[in-house]
Parts: structure tokens; sequence; C-alpha cells
């Protein structure tokens, strides 16, 4: 054992590229019917790959050169008997018995071995570098977002994907409205995406009810030279919206949000795009019923969620019922956010005709009387 160890120990000392294969389970019962490790480069550095198969799946995990060794001793000393170590101009085989039998055998023979490039760096539609990013507070003055701010970063990124997606190359998205925009991450981002990305010359208006933020965010606009991009004082339901393109409102509390989709009606706009946040109006509106549902309805953290599933359907058929086509899908995995859901809808004319009856049987079936979207629409 010690002899086969050491062999790799050499093969690192000297830079020598190798494979390993671990083989035969001590265990019948065992899963992992073998594991093995080959090199391969992740962003400029080189580690060691390793692919645990079993009989149904494989799993994957890198390893560093100081990592390797203690992986495969504790492998040979407790799962699998066997081993091969793959050299450029030999093979080094360490075979085991049951009865604690041990020997090594050395083969000279010829193989070609690779190091696969695997560059998991994600190409991001908005640039570290963006100036804006460190006005905002997200990144150094040389361009590298802070640690603290990764998770920031990664939904600013994925809110841009999800909009390329959405719009994919209509040029007409040329008036945004942003409501309830706060510091402005997104609102700067998607001017970034729209004017510098696909040279779309994009009108964004910001509407914030905080005056600092607004300050705020109308310095940074103008110091980044962002010309039409603005940010104006006032809340959501008091906006007086004109005809628009797109119509945002990401993270607006409970009725906020039904405030905003209803600006979006209101100006016609063909992309209405929302990330709810807190559903309470719903959650005090449930009253009781006969339902077999009832038991979802009894503990706190259920009713929560169950008034967050109801909420947002009632919103997307009162959209469909509008004539919008709609999605309800995660924004953001919930690693990164809690506020994780987001209904995006895109005007097709062609109205839901059962939505209102939909409608009514939920508000039915828990003991609703009004979903607050209703009233303004």
């Amino acid at each position: 054992m010690i002899e086969f160890i050491s062999s790799i120990t050499s093969a690192l000392e000297n830079d020598q590229l190798f494979k390993i294969t671990l083989a035969k389970p001590r265990l019948k019962n065992n899963a992992l019917r073998n594991i093995i490790f080959r090199p391969v480069e992740i962003n400029g550095e080189l580690v060691w790959n390793a692919t645990f198969r079993s009989k149904t799946s494989d799993q994957v995990k890198n390893y560093s050169a100081n990592e390797l060794i203690d992986e495969i001793s504790t492998n040979l000393e407790n799962h699998f008997y066997n081993a091969d170590l793959y050299l450029s101009d030999k093979k080094i085989s360490l075979l085991q018995s049951k009865k604690g039998k041990i020997k090594v055998l050395t083969k000279n023979e010829k193989h070609e071995i690779k190091v696969e490039q695997h560059n998991n760096k994600k190409k991001r539609l908005i640039s570290e570098s963006a100036p804006y990013l460190n006005d905002l507070g997200l990144s150094s003055t040389n361009g590298k977002v802070y640690a603290h701010a990764q998770d920031k970063y990664k939904q600013i990124n994925k809110y841009i994907e999800l909009i390329a997606a959405l719009i994919k190359s209509d040029t007409s998205v040329n008036k945004i409205v942003d409501m309830g925009c706060g510091k402005g991450y997104l609102t700067f981002a998607l001017y970034d995406y729209l004017n510098n990305g696909l040279s779309i010359n994009a009108e964004i208006k910001g509407v914030e009810i905080r005056q600092d933020l607004v300050d705020k965010c109308n310095l940074i606009a103008s110091k980044n030279e962002m010309v039409n991009l603005n940010f104006d004082l006032g809340s959501i339901d008091e906006y007086k919206i004109m005809p628009s393109d797109m119509v945002i409102a990401l993270h607006a509390c409970d009725i906020a949000t039904d405030m905003a989709i209803s600006k979006g009606l209101e100006a016609e706009a063909k992309y209405i795009i929302v990330a709810p946040c807190c559903h309470k109006q719903i959650r005090k509106a449930m009253g009781k019923t006969e339902s077999v549902l009832n038991p979802l309805l009894r503990h706190g953290i259920l009713l929560e969620r169950q008034a967050e599933m109801i909420t947002d359907t009632i919103r997307a058929l009162i959209l469909e019922s509008q004539g919008y086509e709609v999605k309800v899908f995660e924004f953001i995995s919930s690693e990164h956010t809690g506020k994780n859901v987001m209904i995006s809808a895109v005007k097709n004319v062609i109205k839901n005709q059962n939505a209102l009856q939909q409608i009514s049987d939920l508000k039915a079936e828990f003991g609703i009387s009004e979903h607050y979207l209703e009233s303004l629409v």
C-alpha cells in the first residue's frame, strides 16, 4: 500500500500527469462500483476530477493535489481492493486479496494522459467591470464584485437573462417603467443591457417612494451618462403612468405588486414582469369553509405558503383574462433569495375565457371574498 501511494506522491512532486481507477468493492452490497480520477484544469488551476460510479448514477467531485492522496488512501483501506495508476510510460497496479495479501505490479506501456479544460466561469450579460456596479457599492474600483455582493450580482444577471429570453429580438421595447425600483440594481442593469447590449434606444423610468434613493440613483445615472434613465419620487398607486412597452415591479410588498400589475394594464404594456413579495392580503382574507383542503390551513407556515400560491395563481388568471400569456417560475434559487417567484406576462390578445370562473371557484374553495387586484381591474 505504501509503495503504491508513494508512486502517486512521486508523480505529483514531479508534475507528472496520471489517471487512477479504484475497483473491486470490498462489500458486495456497496452501490459504488468504481472511482476514476483524472486531471482537469478549472479556471487555470490543475485539480483531480473524481467520478464515483454506481449502478444507478454517477457523482463527480474535484480534489486538489493535497486532498487526492487522503481520498485514495481512505478508499483503498475501506472500500476497494484494487487500483490502477496510469502514467505516460507505465501502469502500476495494486492488487489486494480478501485474506489481506497485497502486491504491486508494474507494466511498461504507453498512455496518453490529457488535461481536460473545465471553464466554470459563466459568461455574464452584465460585466463585473460595469462602472455603475462600483457606484452602487457592489464592486471595487478595479472592476471586481465584492464577495459579499456575489449573490446580488448573480441575481442581477439571472434577471437580465430572463428579460433577454422574454423579449428575444424585439427591438420595440423602448419605454420601460420600473415600479418600486429601490436601490436600482436591476434598473441600471436593464438599461445597460438594452442600450449597450442590444443597441435599443430605451428610456427607463424608475419609480421609488424614498427620496434619498431617488437622488442617489439619479446621481449615478448622470455620472455614467445614462441619459435616458431617470428616477422619480412617488408611490406605485399614485403614479400617473403613460403608455409603456414594459412595466416591472420586483419585490413590491403585498398589494403593491397588484398595483404595479394594474399600472401595467393601464399602460397597455406588452410585457408585465413582477417578482412578488409578501402575500398578506389573501392570507387575511382566507376564511373557514367546508373544503377538504382545510387541513392545509391549520398550521401557520402551511397557511402562508398556500396564500402565496393562491395569490399568484389569481394574479396569473387575471392577466390571462386580459389577453396575456403568463408564466410563473423560479426567478433565482432560494439559496440566494427567498423572494424567488417571478410572473411574466406577454400580451397576445387571446383572452382566457375560463379565467374569471376559475378565479371564482378558487375564492369559493378558500372562503375568499375578493383578491385586491380584482378591485383595481
